[in-house]
């Protein structure tokens, strides 16, 4: 086997720009973002002339729904890297910051209550993007969902989204059918009908709006679209699921703000090296619920973000 000339400082340095080595060799595979999980054909097609060029032409698909070309020599990957930019694409997704953003098909799906990849396009710029130089106590993964179906296990990540439609219900139009069927399209039993008129469970409900539209005297015609937000959840070694925060979102603008103070909060509370799990069961799910719904952390942004 032929020397290994790549230095650890260098193989760290690579790692950053998201070159990771295989190990044993002077080559690395390349971890290209794909935003939010969908490339167009132009891309592919660029991708795989990359990887055939430069790599070893193969590529394998990670978890976080980034590309790995493999095999590239260390001495092609300025070439590589210049290859692939002229179709919008980089490399990344690595170290102590803001991860790659994982979703699901959202809208395209039948059960999507939120169109995922749009809003997950829109958190890789302002958060994967935005805050790409700065420096956290450890990774922070983000998910979006865009039903209760939970594909992309939203609440295994340090901060999850899942889409909500919470149905508006019309006691009125109810007629406390014997077989109700707005209770037999509820795929959890949340909804049933008790002394002749339709109760929902809302410890129960997870607002799938599956049951919209099914009450033939039009009980429940609609609902709210929302956004349902969990934080400090983890997969790995050690696996923690998240909770969810108290409020349902419906405004966009909200949501993405409880994102941004989640960031925050981590940067400036949390302790080098400490997963924002760990800092939550630290300090209290309550304590750090009450800051996020609280503009503080915005208001000493410029603070956080300077002061380390």
């Amino acid at each position: 086997m032929a020397a290994l000339t790549v230095s650890k400082e260098e193989e760290k340095r690579l790692k950053g720009l998201g070159f990771l080595n295989n190990k044993g060799t002077d080559n690395f595979s390349a971890r290209v973002i794909t935003v939010n999980g969908k490339v167009n054909t132009a891309q592919m097609t660029c991708l795989t002339e990359a990887a055939e060029k430069y790599g070893n032409g193969a590529m394998a698909f990670t978890t976080r729904l980034t590309v790995e070309v493999q095999g590239i020599p260390y001495e092609n990957i300025e070439a590589f890297q210049a290859y692939i930019a002229k179709e919008g694409l980089q490399t990344g997704g690595t170290g102590a910051k803001v991860r790659p953003i994982v979703s699901c098909k959202g809208t395209t799906c039948q059960y999507g209550l939120l169109d995922s990849f749009a809003l997950s396009e829109e958190i890789h710029h302002r958060f994967y993007e935005g805050y790409h130089d700065v420096a956290l106590p450890h990774k922070f993964k983000i998910a979006v969902g865009g039903c209760p179906n939970n594909c992309v296990k939203p609440d295994l990540n340090d901060l999850g989204i899942i889409g909500q439609r919470i149905p508006n219900f019309d006691k009125s139009r109810c007629k406390g059918c014997k077989k109700c069927s707005v209770a037999a399209a509820c795929p959890i039993g949340a909804s049933k009908v008790v002394d002749g008129v339709l109760h929902r469970d809302e410890e129960k409900c997870n607002h799938c709006g599956r049951c919209i539209g099914n009450c033939r005297f039009d009980s429940i015609t609609d609902g709210q679209y929302g956004f349902k937000i969990y934080i400090g959840g983890r997969w790995g070694k050690q696996v923690a699921r998240g909770r969810a925060l108290s409020k349902i979102f419906t405004d966009k603008e909200e949501a993405l703000n409880i994102i941004e103070k989640a960031i925050l909060l981590y940067r400036e509370q949390g302790q080098p090296g400490e997963r924002f799990a760990n800092m939550i069961e630290r300090i209290g799910f309550e304590n750090v619920e009450r800051q996020l719904m609280e503009d503080g952390l915005l208001e000493r942004k410029a603070e956080i973000l300077g002061d380390k």
